[in-house]
């Protein structure tokens, strides 16, 4: 049976490094995957070449209908703003951008800025009170609730989160979590890399990479 994600022989060397040497694996739609493994086994790269962020040396990647390695820059760009949810453990918000303001911005590459909807999703994250702060004015956690509401404003049908609660508390990692489960739910397909066994036990099934090969898939 193949898979809604489906990767065949995928490579990604930088110069003398092999990131990810021969990688073949299948996700369903609406799974919910955890992607683990040691610092340095291409977990990172995985996600960066699912999303079009990079490009594999060889191998091919399919998203859905979607020949993700065959489409050009523009292509891409595209294919992740119509399809595409990313989640980093950086956030990345616009520093001069409000809350509100900021989850518009994904709206805007849609042409469909609605602030009512942009309030809505904030209040789902439970920052309802806090739609006009600058990110400097909010808290680690409530800017990670931000970039998810960012992520999810479109309704991608793939999340792809890189460690998203690393540099947070718990309490605001339990709040991320929890995010990321309920858009799994209303049947989204997520990606997680979890650098913790407590994170990947959440999920539906466990990828493991180490030395860029998968090495462990647990749950098939």
């Amino acid at each position: 049976m193949s898979g809604w994600i489906e990767t065949r022989g995928l490579t990604r060397r930088f110069g003398s490094v092999t990131a990810l040497d021969g990688v073949s694996l299948r996700v369903q739609r609406g799974e919910w995957v955890a992607v683990t493994g040691p610092s340095g086994s291409g977990k990172t790269t995985l996600l960066n070449i699912l999303s079009g962020l990079d490009r594999p040396s060889e191998g091919w990647v399919r998203v859905g209908d979607t020949e993700v390695s065959e489409l050009t820059p523009r292509q891409l760009a595209r294919y992740r703003q119509r399809s595409v949810g990313l989640v980093f453990q950086q956030f990345h918000l616009m520093p001069h951008l409000t809350a509100v303001e900021n989850v518009m911005l994904a709206q805007h590459v849609h042409s469909l800025a609605d602030r009512s909807e942009a309030e809505a999703a904030l209040g789902r994250v439970g920052l309802g009170q806090r739609l006009d702060h600058l990110p400097r004015e909010l808290s680690g956690g409530e800017q990670q609730r931000v970039a998810i509401a960012r992520a999810l404003i479109n309704q991608p049908s793939l999340v792809l989160a890189d460690e998203p609660a690393g540099n947070l508390d718990a309490e605001s990692e339990a709040v991320v979590m929890d995010l990321l489960a309920e858009h799994h739910r209303r049947g989204g397909t997520v990606l997680l890399v979890a650098p913790a066994a407590a994170l990947a036990a959440r999920t539906d099934r466990e990828i493991r990479l180490d030395h860029g090969r998968v090495v462990e898939k647990a749950g098939n």
